[in-house]
C-alpha cells in the first residue's frame, strides 16, 4: 500500500524531502505541481510546498514538519538517531538549525534572487536588504563550521541536508565562485554533505556558477516605429464562388466574460511593458495615468480576509504566488501588485489590482480562494486613493495599515 503522495516544484524547499523519500526508499508518490496543479490545490488550496498526503488523508505542509516525518516513517531507529538527535539535546539542536535555516536564509533569498532574474520588478532597497539579510546568515553558519565538523551534531543531520539543498541551489541559480571562496568553513562542509547517500546525484555541481549573477536594467524599447511588413491581397474569387465556400458562420461564444465588453482603447499591453522595462515612480506611473481610462477599467483594493492566520513572511509571499497563479485565466484583462507587509508572525496581504470594466467577480472567480479575500472599489479621481494605488505598484513607501505605516518585505505582479 503506498505510504502517500508528495507534492513538490523546482523551487528550494522541495528538494529534502524528495531527497528524502529516495534515501529512505519510502513508497511515496512524488508529484511536481508545476505539471499537476489542478490535484495539488484540490488537497492544498493555500498552495504551499511542499505539502504530503498521507494513505488515510493525512496532511503535512512544512519542510521541517515533512522532514521528520519522513524519517519517523521509515522506522529506523538508527538513521532516525543520525538525522533527527540521539538525544533530547542533539533532538534541539537540529531543530533549531532547521529553523534558523528556514526562517532566516531560506526566506530572505527568493526576493532578491527573483528581482536578479527578472521575476519581480527590481527595486534596489528591498534588493540589497534581503541579500544582506542571506549574507549575515553565511556568516553565522560560517562561524559554526570554523569550530564544528557539522551544524548541530557530530553526524550528517537534517540541518546539514536542508542547509546543503539550499546552498546547491543558490549556487546553480545566484551565486558564483568567488561568493562561495569568501565563506571556506562552508565550503569544505559542503563537500562532505554532497556527498551523503541522501545528496548524492540531487544536484549537477557542474551548473554551479562561475560568475555570481547581476542585476541588469533591461533595453528600453526603440522609440523609432516598425514598419510592418504589408502582404499584397490575393486575387479576388468571384463573388458567388467566394459565398459557397464560405462556411455557415456561427456565433462565437466568448472565451471569457470580459470579452463581451469588447476591446478598450487603453493599452493595457503596452502598460505591462512600460511598468517592467521603465523606473516605476518617476517614468511608468505618469505614463499610466495619462493614459488611463476610468470608463473602460476600474482598481480595486484587494486584502487577504485572515491575515491573523498568517505566520512567517515567505508564506505569505507563497500564499500571494499561488493566488495569482489561480488567476491565470483573466490575467490578459488584469494588472496590479499584492504585498506582504510586516514581519514573521505579525504581517498581512493587500494589493491594488486593475481590471476591464466595473465589476471584480468576472475577473477574480476564476481562483478557487477568490472568496478570501475582501475587494474595495478605489477612486481614482480622489487623492488618496490615488496614492495608494501608486505606492502598491512602486513598492517604495511603506503601506498605511489602520494609520499605521507597515514596511513591505515582499509581494507579487500580476501581468
Amino acid at each position: 500500500m503506498s505510504q502517500g503522495t508528495l507534492y513538490v516544484n523546482s523551487l528550494a524547499r522541495g528538494y529534502l524531502p524528495s531527497a528524502l523519500v529516495k534515501y529512505l526508499g519510502l513508497d511515496i508518490e512524488i508529484v511536481d505541481t508545476e505539471k499537476d496543479q489542478e490535484s495539488f490545490l484540490k488537497q492544498f488550496p493555500l498552495g504551499k510546498i511542499p505539502a504530503f498526503v498521507g494513505p488515510e488523508g493525512f496532511k503535512l505542509t512544512e519542510v521541517m514538519a515533512i522532514a521528520y516525518y519522513l524519517v519517523n516513517l521509515k522506522g529506523d531507529e538508527n538513521i532516525k538517531k543520525v538525522l533527527c538527535g540521539a538525544t533530547l539535546e542533539e533532538e534541539a539542536q537540529i531543530m533549531r538549525s532547521l529553523s534558523f535555516t528556514n526562517s532566516e536564509l531560506a526566506v530572505a533569498f527568493p526576493t532578491f534572487a527573483l528581482m536578479l532574474l527578472g521575476k519581480l520588478p527590481y527595486n534596489k532597497k528591498i534588493c540589497d536588504e534581503k541579500r544582506a539579510a542571506f549574507d549575515a546568515c553565511m556568516d553565522v553558519f560560517e562561524q559554526r563550521l570554523s569550530e564544528y565538523t557539522y551544524l548541530a551534531t557530530e553526524e550528517v543531520s537534517l540541518a546539514d541536508l536542508f542547509l546543503g539543498t539550499l546552498y546547491a541551489f543558490s549556487s546553480i541559480l545566484i551565486f558564483g565562485a568567488e561568493y562561495r571562496a569568501k565563506y571556506p568553513a562552508i565550503a569544505r562542509w559542503f563537500k562532505t554533505v554532497i556527498a551523503h547517500p541522501a545528496l548524492a546525484g540531487v544536484f549537477d555541481l557542474s551548473k554551479f556558477r562561475k560568475d555570481t549573477l547581476q542585476y541588469v536594467a533591461p533595453k528600453k524599447e526603440s522609440k523609432k516605429e516598425t514598419k510592418k511588413e504589408t502582404k499584397k491581397p490575393a486575387a479576388e474569387k468571384p463573388k458567388a464562388a467566394a459565398e459557397a465556400e464560405k462556411p455557415a458562420e456561427q456565433p462565437k461564444k466568448p472565451k471569457h466574460p470580459l470579452e463581451l465588453l469588447g476591446k478598450a482603447t487603453f493599452p493595457l499591453d503596452d502598460w505591462k511593458r512600460k511598468y517592467s522595462n521603465e523606473d516605476t515612480r518617476p517614468v511608468a506611473l505618469p505614463w499610466f495615468w495619462e493614459h488611463y481610462n476610468p470608463e473602460e477599467y476600474s482598481i480595486w483594493r484587494v486584502d487577504f480576509k485572515y491575515n491573523d492566520e498568517l505566520t512567517l513572511c515567505f508564506m505569505s509571499n507563497n500564499q500571494v504566488g499561488g493566488f495569482m497563479e489561480r488567476l491565470t485565466g483573466s490575467v490578459k484583462y488584469m494588472f496590479g501588485c499584492m504585498v506582504v507587509y510586516g514581519e514573521d508572525r505579525n504581517n498581512g496581504i493587500v494589493g491594488a489590482i486593475m481590471l476591464r470594466g466595473q465589476d471584480y467577480a468576472p475577473a477574480f472567480e476564476v481562483a478557487p480562494d477568490w472568496t478570501s479575500y475582501d475587494y474595495a472599489k478605489l477612486d481614482t479621481s480622489n487623492e488618496e486613493d490615488k496614492e495608494f494605488i501608486n505606492n502598491m505598484w512602486a513598492w517604495d513607501k511603506p503601506v498605511v495599515i489602520n494609520g499605521e505605516p507597515r514596511e513591505i518585505s515582499d509581494g507579487k505582479v500580476l501581468k
